[in-house]
């Protein structure tokens, strides 16, 4: 069920791909259109994590965990949006993928990204707190960095703790296995 988590969805753009209308470069340095099954599963092979960039109400639509099991299935680490659907939101904490909200007004798109970039979260090496706010480092292809304040999306303590374990399951079985 993998190979259909994203639908629709025929090309890869760059590290991450934005919500429906997903244009751009694969993973190979000939910019060939390629599935998001195929372009994740080479960007796998590579040990190299994912993040989705997407607009307004990410997630939004009939509400199925397994979108969200299908994103981290696919090696998608963060998803970086405008804003979330609430219950998809949780779902991604649940199987353990960082939700990140732009500052109000800020989209990739209004941020000029073409796909080629290269991203970093920080602030997450000291432990997170719910609504803490991180850092988007953002590398484009000629060197030029910039840096872009970010919201973490995890609302709550428990689902810190969820993020912390990979996920509920994870937590779960830990909290099952514990002595």
């Amino acid at each position: 069920m993998v190979p259909g988590t994203e639908g629709g969805v025929t090309k890869f753009w760059g590290a991450h791909a934005p919500s429906r209308a997903v244009e751009g470069a694969s993973p190979s340095t000939n910019g060939e259109a390629m599935s998001i099954f195929d372009a994740a599963t080479k960007y796998a092979m590579k040990n190299r994590p994912l993040i989705i960039l997407a607009g307004h109400e990410y997630g939004a639509g009939s509400s199925r965990d397994w979108a969200a099991k299908g994103t981290r299935l696919l090696g998608v680490r963060a998803v970086i949006a405008a804003s979330f659907e609430r219950i998809h939101r949780s779902n991604l904490v649940g199987m353990g993928v960082l939700p990140l909200q732009f500052p109000d007004g800020t989209t990739a798109q209004s941020l000029g990204l073409d796909g080629s970039e290269t991203f970093s979260i920080t602030g997450l090496s000291n432990g997170i707190k719910p609504g803490q706010k991180l850092t988007l480092e953002i590398e484009s292809k000629d060197g030029q960095e910039r840096s872009v304040p970010m919201k973490l999306r995890i609302d709550t303590p428990i689902e810190i703790d969820y993020y912390r374990h990979g996920g509920i399951l994870p937590f779960v079985l830990r909290q099952l296995l514990a002595p």
